[in-house]
């Protein structure tokens, strides 16, 4: 390791310190943290991951009305949930590229999901190999099916698209990636709820925040954000925690959205 790794290693190790705690106030990781209950956490981490892009306060907002109609009681909700009860609730509901029909209908896929697999869990390991290198695989072939899930239904929108992006076709996955390091990783942040995966296959959710501070560090030399971009930085990280490279995730994104110099 060059004078310069060890420099940056001793950076990434203080913010990670620093940020590994139990404020959340700024993050979408704040709902599910409002739960003890496996199932109650795994489904409001999904729907948290999944609405996180944009302005934090916007974001937030989305959740808390969400959470609210589910009387914060994600599992009950899902698992005897009923169409009639949410359509007027989120008659004017709208998160960016989200309709009110696009999150009645993941509701209602949810819905067959947990009925019929019981948890997200075991439904992404039906495409783990373990002799993948890192996720993309999985996460393609999980996206496609729950594409083909909302197509059945004759409900496959642009939302819905947005919602389940595929690593194959070039997408960063952000928001997967994000929700993976929140099921898969464990500290004071992230959860570590899914067993089997081992945290150097998960890839670093890239977002503006952090491919400013990826490129200042030189951990990419791409200019637009992907899935190779994603991989790139991934690996970079894994010069100073080659079994947990994306516990850095969090500090990075939040010295990013918050200013703080590297």
């Amino acid at each position: 390791m060059t004078k310069t790794d060890v420099s940056i290693k001793k950076r990434l190790e203080y913010h990670y310190k620093k940020f590994n705690n139990s404020n959340f106030t700024s993050d979408p990781i704040e709902f599910p943290h409002r739960f003890k209950n496996y199932y109650d956490i795994e489904i409001s981490a999904l729907l948290s991951s999944l609405l996180a892009y944009g302005n934090i306060s916007q974001i937030k907002k989305s959740l808390g009305v969400l959470h609210s109609i589910m009387e914060n009681r994600p599992n009950e909700f899902v698992k005897n949930y009923k169409n009639d009860r949410l359509e007027n609730k989120l008659k004017s509901y709208k998160h960016r590229f989200y309709s009110n029909q696009d999150i009645i209908n993941l509701f209602k896929v949810l819905n067959r999901i947990y009925i019929n697999y019981d948890s997200l869990n075991y439904l992404f390991l039906l495409y783990y190999s373990e002799s993948e290198v890192n996720l993309k695989n999985t996460i393609s072939a999980f996206s496609n099916n729950m594409i083909g899930l909302f197509t059945k239904e004759g409900q496959l929108t642009k939302g819905i698209k947005f919602m389940f992006p595929d690593p194959i076709k070039g997408s960063a996955c952000k928001r997967m990636n994000l929700f993976l390091r929140w099921m898969i990783r464990k500290d004071k942040v992230d959860f570590g709820l899914w067993n089997g995966i081992p945290t150097f296959k998960i890839i670093i959710p890239v977002d503006t925040h952090v491919y400013q501070i990826a490129k200042e560090l030189k951990f990419t030399k791409r200019k637009i954000i992907s899935w190779n971009m994603a991989e790139e930085i991934t690996e970079n990280l894994k010069r100073f925690d080659a079994l947990d490279p994306v516990k850095y995730d969090f500090a990075l994104c939040h010295l990013g959205v918050n200013k703080i110099k590297f």
